[in-house]
């Protein structure tokens, strides 16, 4: 394990938030507990092995050759049309917002969003709808999450099956995300 205090523990070396993957919010044996976990930085990744374990940073854009970075730089660019596991597609914007506001105002947001999916994750979740979850909690804004889940509370309330609630939330987001051209699938 790399000898060095790490200040934000759910926000990926690369810009990720660990807090809105679908790895971090299962109960299995294999929960991802972040990518700055002593788990993760044993396996390792090419931004852990450079900025943790070379240059003891905790964020590329920390580095002093961050805009010149092809590996980041492509990354990046990957991330703008494929995902893997997790969803990549407010990745630049999440970099730019950090870079403009900062990287406690991002914190602060994140954990609005994983109250907001842990919301969904506990009252419409039939268990098969995590990943679409997480996805939605990525992409939509704060205040259409906020709007679309106090709507499906409000709309199935009174009723128990799980899967008739979830069917509900599925729909206000699916129509929402028609409406914004919000992708809410893996790019594969």
């Amino acid at each position: 394990m790399v000898n060095m205090h790490i200040d934000y523990p759910e926000i990926g070396i690369c810009g990720l938030s660990c807090r809105l993957c679908p790895m971090y919010n299962t109960e299995s044996k294999s929960r991802c507990s972040g990518c700055k976990s002593s788990a993760r930085m044993a396996l390792g990744c090419p931004f852990i092995t450079c900025a943790v374990k070379k240059k003891g940073i905790e964020f590329c854009w920390n580095c002093e050759e961050s805009k010149t970075c092809e590996k980041w730089k492509k990354h990046r660019e990957a991330g703008k049309r494929h995902d893997s596991f997790k969803c990549y597609q407010t990745l630049e914007d999440d970099i730019s917002f950090i870079h403009k506001n900062g990287i406690d105002e991002f914190e602060k947001i994140q954990k609005q969003r994983k109250q907001l999916l842990n919301g969904m994750l506990k009252d419409f979740n039939e268990g098969r709808s995590k990943s679409y979850f997480c996805i939605a909690a990525t992409v939509f804004e704060l205040e259409e999450l906020k709007e679309a889940l106090t709507r499906a509370k409000k709309e199935s309330d009174g009723i128990d099956n799980v899967k008739e609630k979830s069917k509900i939330l599925h729909s206000i987001l699916d129509n929402n995300s028609l409406k914004k051209k919000y992708c809410l699938k893996l790019r594969k």
